[in-house]
């Protein structure tokens, strides 16, 4: 009969924390040199911040991909509120015409600050999902060894309802 598979310390939680966290960063960091020095640190920071959110939030709900996704989409938001403003002028008398004109620009802006940040969640959850598949056995007898103890239902279960409101 196989050993129950112990949950992992604190420790382990606070260094994975951790690992998560620079994944992110320092991914978001390189995506982001092409645009600059500034463009990159600040997406750097942005993707560190996601990656220790990212983190906690997979322990809490690990099947819910759309909140992953509202995540990524409210810090490329946090981001953009530390962008420059764009210097386009007063608006013009015909204010449709003036939104026609600015508009490219700001969206072009935004997407350039937005893409290493989306593209460092990628990476993160890509190489996640690699690792799964290239270490199959490992989470499965994991998977396996909770099952029966019995321990899944009620470790995974009853951390994952002590978080939520």
């Amino acid at each position: 009969m196989s050993q129950a598979a112990t949950p992992p310390s604190r420790q382990q939680m606070r260094l994975r924390s951790i690992a998560w966290a620079l994944t992110a960063g320092l991914s978001a960091l390189l995506l982001g040199l092409p645009l600059g020095l500034e463009a990159a640190l600040r997406a750097g920071g942005c993707g560190f911040l996601y990656g220790l959110l990212a983190f906690h939030l997979q322990r809490v709900d690990p099947d819910d991909s759309h909140l992953q996704a509202g995540l990524v989409g409210a810090v490329c938001g946090i981001h953009s509120l530390g962008l420059p403003a764009v210097a386009v002028g007063a608006p013009q008398p015909p204010l449709e015409a003036w939104l026609v004109a600015v508009a490219p620009a700001v969206m072009m802006e935004l997407v350039r600050a937005w893409l290493p940040l989306v593209g460092a969640a990628l990476v993160l959850h890509g190489s996640r999902r690699l690792a799964h598949r290239v270490w199959p056995l490992r989470t499965a007898s994991r998977t396996a060894s909770r099952t029966e103890s019995g321990t899944e239902s009620q470790g995974a279960g009853a951390q994952a309802h002590t978080h939520r409101p």
